[in-house]
């Protein structure tokens, strides 16, 4: 298979000199004209090795490798700094930082044809001297609560804030994410830029799925209602679990049945209920999502509340009003009570 090289380098003509040389040698190239596109670039498209120019603007080669050796989605990437640089002690800095190899401007082509298959071939290796361990672990899933458990055994743990993105619509969609802790929603903006909520999902549920081809950007945004706690998995790594474990397969095919069949209930009700029914059937599913009883007051924002009914926010305000005054609600600041759980499910 192809593998994939993020180029970093500010010079325009070496720049595209160099990725034409690699392109040559059968590798498929990305490449970035400074380091603070680089290491946005790194993280989307996650190279199989990364070749960095030292003095750059924006950031330089140093602050690049520091900033992906801090991700642990992008610390593994073999790394080699090409710079004009040839002291001793400019070679030694980038090799403390964690640089896999160093060449120096100007340099021969197999010079950086044989450092890049070399690093390439260590990677590879290093990956399968991991491998036995971790596969004797997926022969042994038997069902879908191992599976969750395996996430959260060996996937990379990440935490989000309220309101932090944890993927975008149209990245590059290379994990599926197990939620450990905390609601995530995922949203779309329509032609108008109005936000739409299309899903809730809540601790022990899957997010993330879209095909299970590398690289097929993400058809929406991911983004964290409260502090949430995630495990990723590597879709090709998951795609060796399904492969092995056929119980483990029809048990995940029948939880996002269950999703999308919840997802068109939830469009039924946006398109034919009554702007009243709206509102009651997204408080209860907040509720329902975040976990609280009868009694116990939800705290999320008017917006999200209004996205998920699919309606306007300010009918959604005259409506909370209404419950209000008819005491099916209690409400003081962003938190909402339920009073009357029975007339919010019968309301019409």
């Amino acid at each position: 298979m192809m593998k994939n090289i993020l180029l970093i380098e500010d010079d325009t003509a070496l720049r595209e000199n160099t990725a034409e040389l690699l392109e040559l040698a059968n590798y498929h190239v990305f490449t970035a004209p400074n380091g603070k596109i680089g290491i946005d670039m790194a993280k989307e498209y996650l190279p199989n090795l990364i070749v960095c120019d030292i003095m750059m603007p924006e950031v330089d080669g140093y602050g690049v490798l520091e900033a992906l050796s801090l991700d642990e989605k992008t610390a593994h990437i073999p790394f080699i700094f090409l710079s004009a640089k040839t002291e001793h002690k400019e070679i030694r800095k980038g090799m403390d930082l964690g640089a896999d190899d160093y060449l120096t401007k100007p340099f021969e082509e197999d010079e950086l044809i044989s450092a890049i298959e070399s690093r390439l071939a260590k990677a590879e290796i290093l990956a399968k001297a991991i491998a036995p361990t971790f596969t004797e672990k997926e022969d042994d899933l038997r069902d879908l609560n191992e599976l969750k458990n395996f996430f959260d055994d060996n996937g990379v743990i990440s935490t989000y804030k309220k309101g932090e993105v944890i993927y975008e619509e149209r990245s590059r969609s290379n994990t599926i994410f197990l939620i450990l802790k905390g609601v995530v929603k995922s949203h779309k903006l329509d032609e108008s830029g109005k936000e739409l909520i299309t899903a809730l999902y809540k601790e022990d549920e899957f997010v993330g799925f879209t095909s299970f081809e590398d690289n097929v950007p993400y058809e929406e945004t991911a983004t964290a209602v409260e502090e949430s706690e995630l495990a990723g998995i590597s879709k090709s790594s998951l795609k060796d679990i399904l492969g092995k474990n056929q119980k483990v397969s029809l048990a995940l095919v029948n939880v996002l049945s269950d999703t999308v069949s919840e997802i068109k209930e939830q469009l039924l009700q946006m398109a034919y209920s009554s702007v009243r029914k709206k509102t009651a059937q997204t408080i209860l599913q907040f509720s329902k999502i975040l976990n609280k009883k009868p009694d116990e007051a939800i705290k999320i924002s008017r917006a999200d509340l209004a996205s998920v009914a699919g309606i306007a926010t300010e009918s959604l305000i005259r409506t909370l009003s209404e419950f209000k005054k008819k005491n099916l609600i209690e409400i003081e600041g962003r938190n909402i009570t339920i009073r009357d759980l029975k007339a919010l499910e019968m309301m019409e």
